[in-house]
């Protein structure tokens, strides 16, 4: 395993999900962990598994679309190691179904977020000389995704995000990647589920979108950021990683 022995890490959206299996795959290669939700009990309750395994984590509550407490939060912490911008939402829609509002509430968590707090910490890093910051970004930022405009287009910014920043500071010292999932089983994807009259059904098709036949495991997703965060990956700068059980290989053709 890659060690990020006495290292300091941030996930946002850790309560649950990818952000929280993150969290506790980073802390159990030994770094300590400051878990970041805006949802308190979820929150709280990541950072009571890692604890409860041995790990190092606390918890610092967040809404990542307010510029002014993300600074404040930067401010409160030791510089950092590894930042990871995890927080996102979904929805579900087309152009025409897709309102202004339903636009700007998913850009203001999936990109400004990402914006907010990455502009709160890269500073301290860059003063130290090494950091990796790791973005949250989808499959849906690779390519065309039916039904997911508003995602669709924030994903495709995550990934703008991430190359033209990793560019700017590419000399020094701090690398700044983003991970690109396919359609994983998270909380977020049960619910969707259980909207649908024929649940078994509906999990089989979208296993059926994946090259592989299946979802992924969000402990999978979170090997892929272990690695971007360890000094292994250290020549890595300006990814955008696929873990999509090979969908944007082919285009959803196969």
């Amino acid at each position: 395993m890659f060690s990020l022995a006495q290292k300091s890490a941030l996930v946002t959206g850790a309560g649950s999900g990818i952000g929280a299996a993150i969290a506790r795959t980073f802390a159990a290669a030994g770094a300590s962990v400051v878990v970041v939700d805006v949802h308190a009990d979820h929150g709280q309750r990541t950072v009571d598994e890692i604890r409860a395994t041995g790990g190092t984590a606390e918890f610092r509550r967040l809404d990542v679309t307010e510029e002014a407490a993300c600074q404040e939060l930067a401010g409160t912490l030791p510089p950092l190691d590894i930042l990871v911008n995890n927080a996102g939402i979904g929805h579900v829609g087309t152009l025409l179904t897709t309102t202004s509002a339903d636009l700007d509430r998913v850009l203001s968590v999936n990109l400004r977020g990402i914006f907010n707090v990455t502009k709160a910490f890269l500073p301290g890093m860059i003063v130290r000389g090494k950091g990796s910051v790791i973005n949250m970004a989808s499959s849906a930022g690779l390519e065309g995704l039916k039904d997911r405009l508003a995602y669709a287009i924030s994903k495709h910014a995550v990934v703008g995000l991430t190359r033209c920043a990793a560019l700017d500071h590419a000399r020094t010292g701090v690398r700044i990647n983003c991970l690109c999932p396919g359609r994983v089983e998270t909380p977020f994807v049960e619910a969707r589920l259980a909207e649908y009259p024929d649940r078994e059904a509906a999990y089989r098709e979208m296993c059926s979108t994946q090259a592989n036949g299946r979802m992924g495991k969000s402990e999978e997703i979170a090997a892929a950021a272990l690695y971007l965060a360890s000094d292994e990956s250290s020549f890595v700068t300006g990814s955008a990683l696929a873990i999509d059980g090979g969908m944007t290989a082919g285009s959803g053709r196969f």
